[in-house]
């Protein structure tokens, strides 16, 4: 027997739960389904969100010949037999290939099906649990049109889960009923994967019915049971990895204390431990830089400490650098000076290193302009000459941030060089 999230599988777009920005009256995916005139389009989002559920409704809606592939196992055969059969009696309408997983397809076999997309003979759904920017190659994406699906929230998991009761008592001929606050323990464990909450409630249904009698009410003690224990949904090759490192530090970057221990914990329970003292590294240098130098030399205390100790010790120090960077002021002044000049160096003749201050040149015969001042032999270690090559002379990479420590900087400096910082 089918699992009971393929057999509660919505037939129709009413059904679907969540996704309120592309399903609903008038939304982009049902007037798709309404036109019945489906284009070439991928699906990307979390696991358990609709995406395959969408692309079964429009293949039915279609009056092509539907062929369906899972990109973990397809090869070039499958994709060959498939292409093989265009313009054949089967297919005078043309196909419709539903490729399941499309980023585990290698860049030959997603441009093996270019050519037939682009004239028509083939209309490809793809869905993707990765970010389609880094996941599809650019000459598949580009002739694709891209739908985001979102992690369903709690309201949206809990009427996923009433309705998968609903048909099921109708199956089974008995009546189950779930209570609010295990409907809504579920929902909130499952993290917006509407398949593992059907999945975790087939197991509670299979090992309670036998007990139940004409009823079954599903408690919260029960559902606790057969889930055991929330599992966060990480991968460290994957889109949700770099999306929750961005969080943990624009939390920081944004001080708030809160919100940025409450996304270390969830790289904690990822088990991330270099992804986090990597990211905490980063921030010292790039969010709080010159403003509270001292940073980055705890913060690489704290985490070679959280390296040398492992989980669970090290979410100790890890928390004291979190917490101690979301409360330093920021200055990101040290960050932007260094993108500026590396652009420059990109995008600008900047020409050679002035000759004074080559190594080995000697000051002899060179006018004024050419001789290299040694700064110690001068009036508090420091003399005005040109450093920067000619053409940029006047550019000014660093800018003062507006902190206590960087405000003493540029009050110093005004002072020797009596100018403007």
């Amino acid at each position: 027997m089918n699992p009971l999230a393929d057999r509660v599988r919505p037939t129709t777009l009413e059904d679907i739960v969540g996704q309120d920005h592309i399903i609903g009256q008038g939304k982009i995916i049902n007037r798709i389904v309404e036109s019945k005139s489906i284009p070439n389009m991928i699906f990307y989002g979390p696991s358990g969100t609709g995406k395959t559920t969408v692309a079964h409704i429009m293949a039915q809606c279609s009056h092509k010949r539907i062929f369906k592939l899972n990109g973990t196992h397809a090869n070039m055969e499958d994709i060959k037999n498939i292409t093989s059969q265009v313009g054949t009696l089967t297919t005078m309408e043309g196909i419709l290939l539903y490729l399941d997983e499309l980023h585990y397809l290698n860049k030959k076999q997603q441009q093996s099906l270019l050519d037939y997309i682009e004239n028509g003979d083939i209309t490809l759904i793809g869905s993707t649990t990765e970010n389609v920017g880094f996941a599809i190659f650019n000459s598949l994406l580009s002739r694709c049109v891209t739908m985001e699906f979102k992690a369903l929230n709690v309201e949206a998991m809990v009427r996923g889960i009433e309705r998968a009761l609903t048909l099921e008592s109708e199956r089974l001929s008995i009546a189950i009923t779930i209570e609010e606050d295990a409907g809504i323990y579920l929902a909130e464990m499952c993290n917006g994967d509407l398949r593992r909450a059907l999945n975790i409630l087939e197991l509670v249904i299979n090992t309670n019915l036998m007990f139940a009698g004409d009823s079954l009410n599903i408690d919260l003690e029960k559902v606790r049971e057969c889930s055991q224990s929330k599992v966060m949904y990480y991968d460290k090759n994957g889109d949700h990895h770099y999306n929750l490192l961005s969080y943990f530090q624009k939390t920081i970057r944004g001080s708030d204390k809160n919100a940025s221990i409450h996304a270390l914990a969830r790289l904690i329970k990822a088990g991330d431990l270099t992804s986090i003292c990597r990211r905490l590294l980063v921030i010292a240098a790039e969010d709080i830089g010159l403003a509270y130098p001292h940073a980055i030399s705890i913060v690489k205390a704290c985490t070679d400490s959280a390296l040398q100790l492992g989980f669970p010790e090290a979410r100790i120090p890890l928390a004291q650098a979190t917490i101690l960077l979301a409360s330093l002021p920021k200055s990101n002044s040290v960050y932007l000076a260094i993108d500026e000049a590396l652009r420059d160096l990109d995008t600008m003749d900047i020409g050679g290193i002035p000759l004074r201050f080559c190594d080995g040149n000697s000051n002899v015969g060179r006018n004024k302009n050419e001789v290299y001042l040694y700064p110690h032999d001068y009036e508090n270690h420091y003399v005005k000459q040109d450093y920067l090559p000619e053409r940029i002379a006047n550019k000014k990479y660093y800018k003062y941030g507006n902190n206590k420590f960087e405000n003493a900087m540029k009050s110093y400096w005004q002072k020797i060089t009596k100018e403007e910082e």
